[in-house]
């Protein structure tokens, strides 16, 4: 979910469309585009905002998340398409726990206002929605989506952003000039030279959580998943109050429990939580305050990224690539963390 952005309808009459069109400009720069009546995922959105508003409808948290919860999947027919909801009490769960009400998150996905399309440099070719919280059909296909909180947010002071997978071929992005508006997400030998420096405790639940996760992944079978990473610069006050414990520790909270098919997972890595606008992405060091997440963990290791392993191994001899097994990507990524974190 994105930060909040102005909606045309609170801008006064006399200036709102120099205003607005401003507005849009500066959205263009970022790699945004307002998906409105002419845009070509117009008819997908309103589809997916029909669909959200009848899961959530149909779905609530639960104190207690069984096994059944996990494999549930709902069906529901409406006039032009079917939508599955998958899991759905359970991330109903998950959003309770961070605080965020179904009611909040019905009027975040499914407003009036138009979803806006941000356009990455992501390798995957995946279409990333964003909503701003205030006529081609899709007949034939499957079109499967994540909704998420975005990693970066609140982003009103971020002022470096990198994808990291741990290895080095075409993991290098051209920066852009300082002072431009254009946001660029880095990738891992932009960041070499830097670490991410947390302090003791911060770095020690870091380290675990990574080992946790990406084993957990492993599991899956997957691979070619990304850590996000971002930094912005503390305030001096923020810096005091980190120093103090006087508002970094409000609440402590379980990482997510696994289902039994993974007996040998860690389910438990307890850390305290900042009382802050999504407190599960951000980790206040010394200096900087840090957003990280992990994403793009649905890429399977089957038949085709095997192939791809073998014709990268030929290309790129000596060297390290992202299509890689499960275990080694579980590996590297872990490493790479420890490596850049203290």
């Amino acid at each position: 979910l994105a930060t909040p952005l102005p909606h045309p309808k609170k801008i006064g009459w006399t200036r709102g469309f120099t205003l607005w069109g401003g507005l849009r400009q500066q959205w263009k720069l970022l790699g945004l585009f307002e998906i409105d009546q002419q845009h070509e995922f117009y008819s997908l959105t309103c589809m997916m905002k029909e669909g959200l508003a009848a899961a959530v409808q149909n779905t609530a948290p639960t104190t207690d998340v069984s096994d059944d919860d996990f494999a549930s999947e709902a069906t529901l027919t409406h006039k032009d398409f079917t939508m599955k909801t998958y899991a759905g009490s359970v991330f109903a769960s998950l959003r309770f726990s961070v605080g965020v009400t179904e009611q909040e998150y019905q009027r975040s996905l499914c407003s009036q206002s138009f979803y806006l399309q941000f356009i990455s440099n992501s390798k995957s070719k995946a279409d990333f929605f964003l909503t701003s919280h205030t006529d081609p059909r899709y007949r034939s296909a499957f079109k499967y989506f994540i909704v998420m909180q975005s990693v970066f947010y609140p982003n009103d002071r971020i002022n470096a952003r990198y994808d990291i997978k741990g290895c080095e071929v075409s993991r290098w992005t051209e920066p852009e000039p300082d002072r431009s508006n254009i946001i660029v997400v880095l990738k891992d030998l932009n960041f070499e030279g830097q670490y991410i420096t947390l302090g003791e405790c911060q770095c020690s639940w870091l380290l675990q959580q990574v080992q946790i996760d990406t084993h957990f992944l492993q599991q899956l079978n997957v691979l070619d998943y990304s850590l996000l990473l971002a930094h912005q610069p503390l305030h001096h006050d923020e810096r005091l109050h980190n120093l103090s414990f006087a508002s970094l520790i409000v609440r402590t909270k379980k990482s997510v429990a696994t289902a039994t098919d993974f007996p040998d997972f860690k389910a438990q890595n307890r850390r305290l939580l900042p009382n802050l606008k999504n407190p599960l992405h951000i980790i206040d060091g010394p200096d900087r305050r840090y957003f990280v997440g992990i994403i793009d963990i649905f890429t399977v290791y089957g038949f085709k990224k095997r192939l791809e392993h073998l014709w990268k191994t030929l290309r790129h001899p000596g060297r390290s690539f992202s299509t890689v097994s499960p275990r080694t990507y579980c590996r590297r990524l872990s490493q790479w963390v420890q490596e850049h974190t203290k």
